[in-house]
């Protein structure tokens, strides 16, 4: 991938390169440059430089691959299998006949937007397979590979120890063009300690930091909120609501560069074993990414400069018992699906018959649509997402 700098730099360097040729030796015709520096011109017009300013790194914790491609499931619309009492009301908002009409009533935002005019990969029925390769299939090292782009075996908890390793929003942070404008939300009590808030000096709201009201009085609301709503999973996490809000806030006011936004209520409601409330949160889920989305087509900064990348830590079991839990001894809780939305990602769709992609392959990703090469200085991380990317800038 070549920058506009670099691409003038290489135009004067052929011109001087022909002139200096056409001087001292007098093979080449002023003439004959100019057709060269035609033709280079020719070749930077057909492959326009990306479009992508802004990426939004955003994940659902713990959402299946299942309902994201075929809706809502049939037998856990019920009190036995799915802790469900009101199933009338929960068949009439999500089942449909056909799965495509079940998804489609689910999250009606990755059906009716991204799938048309992005990508969308995992549905096995089709051919397409994503899985995380950290093996343990749970949060932290699901977290934290794909924010750093590999597994670290080290990793075997969710304790809140700092990350060793350096995710991609401090690779950028650390850049003078990026420094500032990388932020972090997430209503999960650890994730600080993934990304590593101290040492990377990373702005990361999870809802319960006290901000000045001084300095972010919009914040410091939430967080009252927060404190004063009656609990339900202690200080481990709060509602999606009040992340999203404070997310799109800081989307609009600051324009960030990178933002990774976490939602974590629907890995809490399938551990509940509340179907409903878990189907809930996937929708609002839905209409969350929805609504960050439309912020960036309305700003005209980041209109038609913004990307989308959309990804879960880890899948769940697919029994009526083990869709509730995840981890080790679950090998079907692997399984994940990965989305891309973007002015320089191909609108190929739902992907199938297509090679499998990992869960590390979305720290190099999201490096390389802001044209950076992650990879180079982390060997370790997965490859970029090929399709992802026009082939002119692969």
């Amino acid at each position: 991938m070549h920058d506009a700098h670099s691409l003038s730099l290489f135009r004067l360097e052929a011109w001087s390169l022909g002139f200096i040729w056409n001087f001292e030796v007098g093979f080449w015709s002023f003439a004959r440059v100019a057709t060269l520096l035609a033709l280079i011109a020719t070749n930077a017009a057909a492959a326009p430089a990306q479009q992508t300013r802004h990426v939004l790194l955003v994940m659902a914790d713990g959402v299946r691959w299942q309902e994201v491609f075929t809706g809502a499931e049939e037998q856990l619309i019920s009190k036995e299998h799915g802790g469900v009492t009101k199933t009338n009301d929960l068949r009439k908002a999500y089942w449909r006949d056909t799965p495509e009409a079940r998804r489609e009533a689910l999250m009606p935002f990755f059906w009716g937007t991204l799938v048309k005019q992005g990508q969308l990969y995992g549905n096995q029925h089709k051919g397409s397979t994503a899985h995380v390769t950290n093996g343990k299939n749970f949060s932290y090292p699901g977290y934290s590979e794909i924010l750093c782009g590999f597994s670290d075996p080290r990793i075997d908890s969710n304790a809140k120890k700092p990350n060793a390793n350096v995710t991609v929003l401090e690779w950028f942070n650390q850049k003078p063009a990026f420094a500032g404008r990388v932020a972090a939300f997430g209503n999960w009590d650890v994730i600080p300690y993934i990304i590593n808030r101290e040492r990377s000096h990373i702005p990361v709201w999870t809802g319960f930091e006290k901000t000045d009201p001084k300095l972010n009085p919009h914040w410091a609301m939430l967080e009252k909120l927060i404190a004063d709503h009656t609990p339900t999973w202690g200080t481990l996490m709060t509602y999606d609501t009040f992340i999203h809000a404070a997310a799109l806030e800081h989307f609009k006011t600051k324009k960030p560069r990178l933002m990774y936004v976490g939602y974590g209520e629907p890995d809490e409601w399938a551990h509940e074993g509340r179907y409903d409330y878990y189907l809930h949160s996937v929708q609002h889920f839905d209409d969350f990414v929805r609504q960050l989305w439309e912020a960036a087509q309305a700003d005209p900064e980041m209109r038609g400069h913004t990307s989308l990348l959309l990804v879960t830590d880890h899948g769940r079991g697919t029994s009526n018992a083990s869709w509730k839990s995840h981890g080790q001894s679950i090998g079907d809780s692997r399984y994940i699906w990965v989305g891309v939305l973007g002015p320089d990602t191909p609108a190929l769709g739902e992907r199938t018959n297509v090679p499998t992609v990992t869960q590390n392959q979305i720290a190099s990703t999201a490096a390389a649509l802001l044209g950076f090469n992650y990879k180079a200085e982390q060997p370790q991380a997965g490859p970029v997402l090929v399709d992802a990317l026009p082939k002119t800038t692969r």
